[in-house]
């Protein structure tokens, strides 16, 4: 690695930097294949060669739907080489949800991984941009022909910093999924400002595990590659794979504290094993810090970074680091967010007047930096909703800020709930609860969870003359929603608690379930 890189404004410079300066230095791991920057280059030039040959240019979309692939990191890199997005899409998605995300992104090329074509099978004929599938793995793949077959394309001189490279889709409140716009000066920046506290060292590898349709996952893939690190891509965070890349020789990894419970639940020989890490990186949802306190002590000599962000300021705006996690004269700092990260600004306002509130009082976080999205996809009264007229992201987050800079994140001005880092917009469930023909009302709230941070919970009041089953129910959801958005537990309730105008009261159904915790989120 060279001390001084030149400056990246597009995705693609570093790979393109790494490949002319190191070309024989190993660049990505994936299963039992290994690749140098060159080779892992000129399979992206071959991409992007494929792309255009398939017609794609500039302002369009392709979408990927599998679990962690490298191809889907090659796709996200070779569209954007044309000025072309990716749509990584949640495979764990249902079909319609699937079949609503997949339109919406006006994808033109649909990258499937083969375990996941059944998926497909009930939507196939709704979608109405799509113009090609490709099979991705198994015994039917077809992406990697279609690589070899493609000639080697240089990205085009008509891309430009603020051209889409990424659509990342997160919940929306009309119950319906939001795709949040991240461009090459989006992505860049955060690779640029996120990968300070990493502290990568030549020989250093990053555990990508996961999912790559989270920013958690591809952002902080490009953080590696933007330092020049080698990559270990897991399919998936199950156990095997996460000890098969420690003893790939992985040294740094970015997990969500889900992961981080079995880790510590898993016994000694676990632990050990991931205390040879020397840097953990954790966010997406809160780490209850009786936790954090126990991995903390199970593993001395490693180094933990939390880290709060959102999709759409590319992911980390604000990092609590190592340093902060040991200080024994500020325990405190354990239950924030850390401070801001470089070339981000805020403000602390209150919701309903638009005004700065009092300095430590709680208010919503608002963010401006040049990680921040344009805006959301085919949506711009949702844009306008959430970015001001001088570029100012309403993050939806309620919290305070200390004296000394710490984010401290206490409740949210949105109904939405992260449960093992992905997010639950309660209206969505709400929708599909109050088709239940035994269900009259409905409200979701998240309450603790101690393994998912938060879990879903549906409070329902029933028709008359009916009683809802609470399991019936949970299983009526599964059918209907991706498993993580559905209720975990169900209460049956007289009435709901409204306001004088009628609003459910959610801050009351929650209230007895956070009682005495340090936080209410």
């Amino acid at each position: 690695m060279t001390a001084t890189p030149p400056e990246p404004t597009l995705l693609g410079d570093r790979l393109d930097h790494w490949a002319q300066t190191h070309p024989t230095t190993e660049a990505m791991t994936y299963g039992d294949r290994t690749w140098t920057w060159s080779e892992w280059r000129d399979r992206v030039r071959r991409g992007t060669g494929g792309l255009l040959d398939s017609g794609l240019r500039r302002g369009d979309r392709i979408a990927f739907l599998d679990l962690n692939n490298v191809a889907c990191l090659e796709m996200t890199f070779a569209a954007a080489a044309i000025g072309a997005a990716n749509a990584i899409l949640n495979w764990r998605l249902a079909p319609d949800e699937l079949d609503y995300v997949i339109n919406d992104s006006g994808a033109r090329v649909l990258f499937v991984g083969a375990e996941l074509l059944p998926t497909l099978d009930p939507i196939r004929d709704r979608l109405s941009t799509v113009e090609r599938i490709v099979v991705v793995g198994g015994e039917s793949d077809e992406y990697e022909r279609w690589l070899g077959d493609s000639e080697p394309r240089d990205a085009r001189p008509d891309v430009r910093p603020d051209d889409p490279c990424l659509v990342m889709y997160s919940s929306g409140t009309t119950g319906h999924p939001k795709g949040v716009l991240l461009t090459h000066r989006n992505v860049v920046s955060h690779a640029q400002h996120a990968s300070v506290d990493w502290d990568f060292d030549p020989g250093d590898k990053s555990l990508v595990a996961m999912p790559l349709f989270h920013v958690g996952g591809t952002c902080y893939a490009v953080i590696g590659i933007h330092v020049g690190t080698a990559t270990i891509m897991t399919r998936e965070p199950d156990a095997a794979s996460l000890f098969g890349a420690l003893q790939q020789g992985a040294t740094h990894a970015f997990l969500v504290p889900a992961v981080v419970a079995g880790i510590v639940a898993a016994g000694e020989q676990a632990v050990a094993a991931f205390a040879r890490l020397k840097h953990l990186g954790y966010g997406a949802s809160p780490m209850p810090l009786p936790l954090l306190r126990t991995a903390l002590k199970q593993m001395p000599d490693t180094r933990f970074q939390q880290v709060y962000g959102l999709t759409e300021v590319s992911g980390v705006i604000s990092s609590l680091d190592p340093e902060d996690h040991r200080d024994e004269d500020h325990p405190e700092r354990l239950g924030s967010a850390g401070t801001l990260i470089e070339g981000a600004e805020m403000r602390v306002v209150d919701p309903a007047t638009g005004e700065d509130v009092q300095p430590g009082m709680p208010g919503e976080f608002w963010f401006r930096s040049a990680q921040a999205t344009p805006g959301y996809l085919n949506k711009p009264e949702a844009t306008a909703e959430a970015i001001t007229s001088d570029g100012w992201f309403r993050s939806g987050d309620v919290g305070r800020v200390d004296a000394d800079g710490y984010l401290f994140v206490e409740d949210r001005v949105k109904d939405m709930i992260i449960t093992g880092g992905e997010n639950v917009y309660s209206p969505e469930v709400e929708r599909v609860l109050v088709e239940h023909p035994s269900i009259a009302e409905a409200a979701v709230i998240g309450v603790p969870d101690e393994r998912w941070g938060e879990s879903v919970l549906a409070v329902v009041t029933a028709e008359p003359g009916e009683s809802p089953d609470p399991d019936e129910i949970i299983e009526f959801t599964r059918t209907r929603l991706a498993r993580y958005k559905c209720p975990r537990a169900v209460e049956v309730h007289d009435e709901l608690p409204r306001n004088p105008t009628g609003k459910i009261l959610k801050r009351t159904l929650r209230a007895p379930h956070w009682e005495g915790r340090e936080r209410t989120v």
